[in-house]
């Protein structure tokens, strides 16, 4: 899964959603931990993102173009060189009576004087064939066709001309059919009353919902002052100018580099950084001097959504500001665990998938549903491969993912009040190397306190290193990063159940969640 970075793009997938990534260490599930090779899906400002190994090479495709054939000038007739019919032979007088008959020659080959004469040449269309040239090309004043057009102003020539004979045609048509009118008059009348009216957008369409939404929407210049940097994009929260995205948009300019957002209006205005939480992938920048009338986006809830339900995302893929795409939920709960590329702790979450068209670039761009309200914030993608457009960055195969809102909001209250993300933790380590059906906590690699803290949730609740966590707030665990995913959609203070198994024998107990504050 790659992140949609200004520059990076989502962590090559495990082979399956459900099928848990092979990884060198082990990682507490309180913290981040590394799942998936990142991959660079966001439209760099400098450096060229990393892709997924292996990936192949998609061929590049070259524009086809076809020479049309060159037409007469407008108001001329097409010729075609039509060898004249000679004149018809006398038959041979009779011969006298006791003269023995002349015998007739042997016919002349063809371009002799004898007869027959060679057949009409047949130009091949498009191309000059015989005397004639090519088929609708008019003829010079020496009856040959006049010289064929080079290089591009051939190509240029040859559409031009065959635009030319397409209304030539329609004249024809035209005349045809006001030859053949009732009144005989020999015009047509296109009737006004066909006009169609003025279009009326309605306001919860996409286009009103889209035009509702874009002014709430910027475009983030992220510089680290050395260069590094990127583009992504933000959408207002609150009318005291606080613009939520996610952290690795900004990352590269968190600390004393510079951020910019432009709203869809041209305006720009310098940004700060108030709080980011690498964890959840979340990011609260504040305007400097904010314009006053700021309207923030309405919130949705993520939990409501349904499979099908459709789906807005606007943003500046590849830089393109003020973009907006469509589709559906494809689905909900997906565990995605994405890199930002620099080689730090990854990112988890329980995504909501969306095949509405998301490239790098929107990364941090609100998710609309289909009453404008925000249900996500788009952060990552699953590509195919790379290459093409944007300098060998992949591109969107519709498979795009996005923080549910709600998760995003109880992060961004923390930001804004303390500057510092709040993660629920159960407090175990979990083996990521390890094959099961399941989070598997370690069993080895540290010592058993540290894997499993006596004093932490899951020691309370009597879990013990070797243990496989198959169930979590009544949904099924497939692997380490989805339970991991599925803890950071709480909150502390949250009490969950949780099912494990022990020896083949499940057990079923209920957890008091945790935290833990900062990233580390």
């Amino acid at each position: 899964m790659s992140t949609e970075n200004e520059g990076t793009a989502a962590p090559t997938p495990p082979a399956a959603p459900s099928a848990p990534p092979a990884q060198a260490s082990e990682t507490q599930v309180s913290g981040p931990a590394p799942v998936l090779a990142p991959q660079p899906a966001d439209a760099p400002a400098a450096a060229a993102p990393a892709v997924p190994q292996g990936a192949p090479e998609p061929e590049a495709v070259e524009p086809v173009t076809q020479q049309l054939p060159p037409t007469p000038a407008p108001g001329t007739e097409p010729t075609q060189q039509i060898p004249p019919t000679p004149a018809p032979m006398p038959a041979p007088a009779a011969p006298a009576y006791g003269q023995t008959p002349a015998q007739p020659h042997a016919p002349a080959a063809h371009g002799a004087e004898g007869w027959p004469p060679p057949p009409p040449t047949v130009p091949a269309y498009g191309a000059g064939g015989g005397h004639g040239g090519a088929w609708g090309v008019p003829l010079g004043a020496d009856g040959t066709p006049p010289a064929k057009p080079k290089g591009k102003g051939g190509l240029i020539a040859a559409v031009l001309v065959a635009a030319l004979l397409a209304g030539g045609i329609g004249g024809g048509v035209g005349y045809w059919a006001a030859d053949r009118s009732e009144n005989g008059t020999g015009s047509t009348t296109i009737s006004a009353g066909n006009t169609p009216k003025e279009l009326k957008r309605e306001a919860g369409s996409i286009a009103g919902l889209a035009a509702g939404a874009l002014p709430s929407v910027v475009t983030i210049e992220a510089s680290a002052g050395d260069g590094e940097g990127g583009t992504g994009t933000g959408f207002v929260y609150d009318q005291q100018g606080h613009i939520l995205t996610n952290n690795h948009v900004v990352a590269s300019a968190a600390n004393g580099g510079k951020l910019t957002a432009t709203f869809s209006d041209g305006k720009k205005y310098d940004a700060e950084v108030m709080g980011r939480a690498q964890g959840y992938d979340v990011a609260v920048l504040k305007l400097k001097n904010p314009p006053p009338g700021l309207k923030p986006l309405p919130l949705g809830d993520s939990e409501k959504v349904a499979v099908g339900d459709a789906t807005i995302a606007i943003g500046a893929p590849f830089g393109l500001s003020n973009t907006v795409t469509t589709g559906i939920v494809s689905a909900k709960n997906r565990p995605v665990a994405s890199g930002d590329g620099s080689g730090s702790k990854n990112s988890y979450m329980s995504a909501l998938q969306t095949d509405a068209s998301i490239n790098p670039g929107n990364s941090g761009g609100p998710l609309l549903d289909g009453r404008g309200a925000v249900i996500g914030i788009n952060s990552a993608i699953q590509s195919a491969g790379n290459g093409g457009f944007g300098g060998g960055q992949a591109g969107s195969i519709g498979l795009g993912f996005a923080i549910p809102i709600n998760q995003a909001k109880n992060v961004a209250e923390s930001l804004i009040k303390t500057g510092k993300p709040v993660y629920p933790v159960i407090s175990v380590s979990v083996d990521l190397q390890a094959k099961a059906e399941g989070a598997k906590i370690s069993e080895q690699g540290a010592p058993a306190n540290d894997l499993v803290d006596p004093n932490g949730p899951a020691g309370k609740a009597g879990l013990k290193p070797g243990d496989i966590i198959t169930e979590f707030g009544g949904k099924p665990v497939d692997s380490g990063p989805s339970l991991i995913s599925m803890i950071w959609t709480y909150k502390p203070g949250d009490t969950v159940k949780l099912t494990y198994l022990r020896s083949g024998k499940p057990t079923t107990v209920d957890i008091t969640l945790g935290s833990r504050v900062g990233d580390k």
